[in-house]
């Protein structure tokens, strides 16, 4: 099996979702990830924080530098994700399109690099 990210998107300037369609939202979503889970495609999955909670490490330089808030200065940010693993792209894209339907929000999909053979290190 293939491990793919699936990836919800916070959409900068995007109203406020009023509580009562946010706590639908979560039970929707609580019910996909135990759907996930029973199924055995779950790998791991989070919710997280606005983009504005972030902090970016850069230690490429001599020195390391840190800076509040997203790396990009793009409207779309990435809001919550699911790891999950699908026989192939068609059943992760399956897979995303419930997903998508319970966080009420649209889904990337994306495949995780293969690993290198054991003995490519040699």
């Amino acid at each position: 099996m293939t491990q793919y990210l699936l990836s919800v998107h916070y959409v900068e300037g995007q109203g406020a979702t009023p509580p009562e369609e946010m706590q639908e939202a979560f039970e929707a979503v609580d019910t996909f990830n135990k759907k996930l889970m029973e199924s055995g495609q779950w790998v791991f999955g989070g919710g997280l924080h606005t983009p504005d909670m972030s902090t970016v490490v850069d230690a490429t330089g001599a020195q390391t530098v840190t800076t509040d808030g997203p790396f990009s200065e793009a409207k779309e940010q990435i809001g919550g994700f699911w790891i999950i693993e699908a026989a192939d792209l068609d059943a992760a894209l399956a897979i995303a399109a419930e997903g998508s339907a319970a966080c009420r929000g649209p889904v990337e999909v994306r495949p995780f690099q293969d690993e290198p053979p054991a003995d490519a290190d040699a």
